[in-house]
């Protein structure tokens, strides 16, 4: 068997992950304890190739996906059905995350992040900046509806506008849909390019361990404990928040609402979730997301509707748990003291503005938008924002699998309770998805159950 055969295994690439995560912690506490700055910029410059290799994939892997999911819907039914499928889909979007914005909030509360104050511990200049401009640009509502519409369609792909594609993409595939086999050679054209795109991703998985060396590296060899520990509480309750939604409310779902074992998702779904911690990416593990829900037997055409759906809008770490948690670290600096409106601000946020949280700064959009509904002062916000920026690598890892995880568990749901999961699939043995599937091996694994 070849070295990348077994590589690719998810127990040895799960490994390689891991092991990666000390290693770059190690090489950060040389680089920073010997003042190797030559080491401390090779960290950096491998974190950023690879976070790149990452971003080049997002915009053609939104806007092609979507178009592809949206025209699979024609082989399940009419218009109405796919009206169905798609407010069914959206409602349980609503419903997680809002039970995950409501535990966010109540970890908030318990480890209470912030109110220690820092020990003296301030964000870099460089951070401090970057906040900044991040609280100018995503920091209003305002922003967000005039973010949302694009001047030009090539603008909004040249200067990587997630939210103005996502927006065409909606609108382009359901006009592909209603024009039927006129649109056929367009939509073929589409798939094909999303086949590719799925090919290069897979290509740059393998290079994740290698990537995360160099992203926790540079945070290790920047920041050192400095900023580490007086932000220990904030991530830990991040990390708290993350795995109650991850191991308590999701497999809740399954067990009762979808009938489906939470130990068969895990197996099932555990290297899109894997990857997606890896690669802080749930654009990136799209491909997997959409295969591990198609060994869970959903319906490929569903599937492939709903999971690129979900990697832009459906996201319980970063648009719900975390949030919250950051909005009372802010407040906590702030030395304020939020009221009840002021949280059930929080969980409007997370419902109603998940759609905000499209593309690789999900976390960032909601944050900003999060803390400026509750009325919370800009300068203050943008400290916070600053402080978080260093520990975001870790943050993120927790985050993108709890968002990868529940855009498998929605699609599950629904599908039980529209008669479109198979229990053949789903009870049958599968090989773990890899990003160059195209569903076809899953729906040989067993045959269609009866209906």
């Amino acid at each position: 068997m070849s070295f990348v055969r077994t590589y690719t295994k998810p127990k040895v690439f799960a490994a390689a992950v891991l092991g990666s995560l000390v290693v770059g912690a190690l090489l950060g506490i040389v680089a920073r304890s010997t003042n190797a700055k030559w080491l401390t910029s090779l960290l950096d410059q491998i974190g950023t190739i690879f976070t790149t290799l990452l971003q080049i994939a997002v915009i053609p892997l939104v806007f092609t996906a979507i178009v592809v999911g949206i025209n699979s819907l024609r082989g399940l039914g009419g218009g109405r059905t796919a009206a169905r499928l798609g407010g069914k889909t959206v409602l349980w979007f609503a419903i997680t995350s809002f039970i995950a914005s409501l535990i966010g909030i109540a970890i908030g509360r318990i480890f209470n992040p912030g109110s220690g104050g820092l020990g003296g511990a301030a964000a870099t200049a460089k951070n401090a900046d970057k906040a900044a401009k991040s609280v100018d640009h995503w920091g209003s509502w305002d922003a967000f509806i005039n973010g949302l519409l694009p001047q030009n369609f090539v603008k909004a792909f040249s200067e990587g506008e997630t939210l103005q594609v996502l927006f065409l993409a909606l609108v382009i595939g359901a006009a592909a849909y209603s024009l039927g086999d006129k649109a056929k050679p367009f939509v073929d054209f589409t798939t094909s390019v999303f086949e590719v795109i799925q090919r290069y991703l897979g290509w740059i998985v393998r290079l994740a361990p290698i990537g995360i060396i160099g992203l926790i590296g540079a945070a290790v060899a920047k920041y050192g404990d400095a900023l580490f520990r007086p932000l220990f509480s904030t991530t830990l309750a991040v990390y708290v928040g993350c795995l109650l939604v991850l191991f308590v409310v999701y497999p809740i779902l399954l067990r009762f609402v979808a009938k489906v074992s939470p130990l068969k998702f895990f197996a099932k779904a555990g290297t899109a979730i894997q990857f997606a911690f890896a690669s802080q990416s749930s654009s990136a593990t799209l491909p997997l997301t959409r295969q591990s829900a198609v060994n869970l037997g959903v319906q490929p055409a569903y599937a492939a509707f709903a999971t690129p759906l979900g990697s832009a809008t459906k996201m319980d770490g970063c648009a719900a748990v975390f949030p919250a948690i950051a909005a009372i670290f802010v407040a906590n600096l702030s030395g304020v003291s939020l009221n009840f409106w002021q949280y059930a601000g929080i969980v409007v946020v997370a419902v109603v503005g998940a759609l905000a949280t499209a593309g690789t700064t999900g976390w960032l959009t909601a944050f900003t938008l999060t803390t400026s509904f509750i009325g919370l002062d800009a300068k203050q916000v943008a400290l916070g924002l600053a402080l978080i920026y260093s520990v975001n690598p870790i943050m993120d890892m927790m985050r993108t699998a709890t968002n990868v995880a529940g855009q498998i568990v929605v699609p599950v749901v629904v599908a039980r309770g529209e008669g479109l999961l198979d229990d053949g699939i789903l009870n049958a043995p599968t090989t773990p998805p890899q990003h160059s599937d195209d569903g076809a091996a899953a729906r040989t694994t067993a045959s269609p159950s009866p209906a």
